[in-house]
């Protein structure tokens, strides 16, 4: 059944309200495998992000009344995933790093342009796995900050509020990510 057809959409969001399982299969498979790759994003490893996952579905179930029928539907299934992934780190509490005096000049110095490269690695040279493995490699604080300012174009004002953290921290996490990614690519290579 083809889920961008706003007839089918709300045909299968009725039966699953309804707790008709057949509909509720028919959104797990549509669904299944693009927010998987998304949960990978930020978790440690796939048994976490199949968790994070299935934790996922079950707030969408629980969250489906309230869809209005407005913009697209896979974004909006896409923003409670993500939500449940954030809320996940957020729990977890390892998303809190210090960074001394000696990083200040780092904060200060960087521009957009250059914390938004991942500075002379060419990407293109990588699969996709090799590119999730190494963010993956990553420790939870520069995960969740990398996904949220790349992946889901968050701003570092919105991801200082989501994580608790400072603007800063939000900005050096990032950037040391990069750093990390570029190291484990290259090392990959």
């Amino acid at each position: 059944m083809d889920l961008k057809d706003q007839d089918n959409i709300k045909e299968v969001i009725e039966g699953c309200i309804n707790g008709r399982r057949k509909y509720q299969e028919i959104l797990h498979k549509a669904f299944y495998s693009k927010m998987l790759v998304v949960c990978m994003r930020y978790a440690q490893n796939t048994a976490e992000a199949e968790d994070l996952l299935h934790d996922g579905f079950i707030k969408l179930y629980d969250k489906l009344p309230k869809y209005k029928y407005q913009g697209s539907f896979e974004g909006w299934v896409r923003r409670i995933i993500v939500n449940n992934s954030i809320d996940f780190i957020r729990k977890r509490k390892e998303f809190t790093v210090y960074f001394g005096a000696e990083n200040e000049h780092i904060i200060n110095d960087r521009t957009d342009s250059s914390i938004d490269s991942l500075q002379d690695i060419e990407i293109k040279e990588f699969k996709a796995k090799q590119i999730i493995k190494a963010i993956q490699k990553l420790s939870p604080a520069y995960k969740a900050v990398f996904n949220m300012y790349v992946l889901e174009d968050m701003s570092h004002k919105e991801i200082a509020q989501e994580l608790n953290i400072s603007i800063g921290t939000s900005k050096s996490n990032l950037s040391k990510a990069k750093v990390r990614i570029k190291e484990f690519l290259k090392a990959a290579k």
